[in-house]
């Protein structure tokens, strides 16, 4: 009797203490879930961004330790992309959560689809109050907000007009400045504190023309940038599309409008313009600045340039080209670190007022950029600088701060996180993956594996050929499809600067395989074709051949 007591003892103990490991188990595999209190949510946004100009990325050629704090005190994606790296089309993905092939804006020229719902318009609906200030860069009236004041199209540097709920204004200063100085009265003073917001706070630079403001043209016209180890590519590992751009900084930068060289030592020394905006772009930016603004830009830039037209005459391609190369980062950057110092009079202000702890901080940019990789500025390629933006988002107390994370995530994916952040049911045709398991640190959740890219705009500036891709953490495949028939193949962990095209290296056949196959089914998912491809290219042949169709895409 006595043993089958102690037996039973022991079983006890043994199924109490299972019970208390099963509950432990459980508590360490339990799900994060969302507050149950509505987030504030400030998305900012850049307009061509690179992700090696924020230094939480690399800082290899500037400190952006404003930027850097969302990074420290949220997380950092490294590969997240665009769907499409071209300005317009990539913020209506923004906002519909849609490939550009259904919210039509596939580039700079065909409309946007104005059935399309975006999320603004259901966070109304639900109770948001809603503003935007900045570059939208297409329409002048959007749908969703409540209060807004946009640059026209791609707005001024200098002295910016705005279109406004009250019509068109012009305000004295340096965009960047502006645009925060708006962001931070409407919180100040229009924002209703029993109501959540969704801000969005949009930067025009640091896009092409590149004008900074003085205090930092001051100073980063001074400095010297290191030089991409690929800045002299001759492009003999990759295809006929990489051949053919028009993106090289030697050859296709504009003088006066990129380079900020004066029309008249232009036509003193020879040089002819690049492009047929080359002269109109230096009138349109330098021309707008007022007396005391234009002085002080002359009395930095003059003497930079008599130094060049000094020195042009005896310079040889690799010398023009270094020059070239430092000239743009100087004016780039320049324009970077206004926005920086701009993030930060964001953020301290969210700490001073405590906003902070309920609201949702998003740091991006329409596309990424190339900054001399290749021998490349702009975009529009799916290699990686144009193809990867950076993403970095704070959201005290449901963000682990100091994270990294490497999935694939896409601007695909930014409607629908928000709505969900903000306890919307996202509409059932939006094609993107939240990112809140992620934010959550519930990653097993996540299942994308890989993701689609497709780039319409040729021909057109800077020419680069027509082609979509898939793309995997290990991989990217691309078909440039217009005017040839080529495929690449890029190994992202041995090739980072995507040198050596192996789509006929046999060490890669059945990764070329398994990715056609791949390739086919998301075209299939998102609802893209060979047939549409063809009518999209129908029409927009047919509107640059129209002369009463405005068909320049606004670059």
């Amino acid at each position: 009797m006595r043993n089958r007591i102690i037996f039973f003892k022991k079983i006890s103990l043994l199924l109490f203490i299972g019970m208390v490991i099963s509950c432990k188990t459980e508590q360490k595999i339990e799900k994060k879930k969302l507050p149950q209190k509505r987030p504030n949510i400030i998305f900012m946004m850049s307009d061509d961004h690179a992700y090696q100009a924020i230094s939480a990325y690399s800082n290899h050629l500037i400190e952006t330790p404003n930027i850097d704090r969302i990074a420290n005190e949220g997380v950092k994606f490294t590969n997240a992309c665009v769907s499409n790296s071209i300005c317009a089309p990539s913020r209506a993905t923004i906002l519909t959560g849609k490939h550009t092939h259904i919210h039509g804006k596939v580039d700079n020229v065909f409309p946007f689809d104005e059935s399309q719902m975006t999320f603004p318009q259901l966070m109304q609906k639900a109770g948001y109050q809603t503003a935007m200030f900045g570059k939208l860069h297409f329409g002048n009236n959007p749908k969703g907000i409540d209060e807004f004041k946009i640059l026209p199209g791609q707005g001024q540097y200098y002295n910016p007009d705005f279109n406004t709920n009250d019509g068109r204004i012009t305000v004295e200063g340096y965009v960047t400045d502006i645009i925060m100085d708006m962001t931070l009265n409407w919180l100040k003073n229009d924002r209703k504190e029993d109501k959540p917001f969704m801000l969005f706070s949009m930067q025009k630079a640091p896009h092409r023309e590149w004008l900074p403001a003085p205090r930092h043209f001051k100073e980063y016209t001074k400095k010297t940038f290191v030089e991409p180890a690929t800045l002299f590519d001759d492009y003999k590992g990759r295809g006929t599309a990489a051949k053919t751009a028009e993106m090289n900084l030697l050859t296709h930068m504009n003088w006066a409008g990129d380079s900020k060289l004066y029309p008249e030592m232009m036509a003193e020394l020879g040089i002819k313009d690049m492009s047929g905006w080359d002269l109109e772009a230096f009138e349109r930016e330098v021309g707008r600045m007022n007396k005391e603004q234009r002085a002080v830009w002359d009395s930095v830039y003059r003497p930079m340039m008599e130094d060049f037209k000094k020195k042009y005459p005896s310079m040889n391609k690799t010398e023009l080209m270094k020059w070239r190369y430092q000239r743009y980062m100087q004016d780039y950057l320049g324009c970077i670190a206004s926005v920086d110092e701009n993030v930060g009079r964001l953020l301290d202000y969210l700490e001073e007022t405590k906003l902070d702890e309920n609201t949702i901080i998003i740091y991006t940019s329409d596309q990424g950029f190339y900054l001399g990789e290749h021998g490349w500025f702009d975009k529009r390629f799916v290699y990686d600088e144009s193809f990867k933006t950076p993403l970095l988002i704070k959201w005290p107390n449901v963000i682990k701060p100091g994270t990294t994370n490497t999935e694939m995530v896409q601007n695909l994916d930014f409607a629908q996180t928000i709505l969900e952040a903000a306890h919307i049911v996202p509409p059932s045709d939006m094609q993107g993956e939240s990112l809140i398991p992620l934010l959550l640190g519930n990653n097993e959740e996540w299942t994308r594996d890989a993701v689609y890219y497709h780039y319409y705009e040729y021909p057109g500036i800077h020419m680069v050929k027509r082609h979509y891709a898939i793309i995997t953490q290990e991989y990217k495949l691309a078909h440039f499809y217009y005017d040839v028939d080529e495929w690449e193949l890029y190994d992202r962990k041995n090739d980072v600067n995507e040198m050596n095209n192996v789509i006929n290296d046999p060490a890669y056949a059945e990764v070329v395989i398994k990715l056609k196959k791949q390739l086919v089914e998301l075209r299939k998912e998102y609802g893209d074709s060979s047939e549409l491809d063809q009518e999209i290219l129908r029409k927009y042949l047919e509107a640059k051949n129209n002369p009463d169709i405005e068909t320049v895409p606004l670059h």
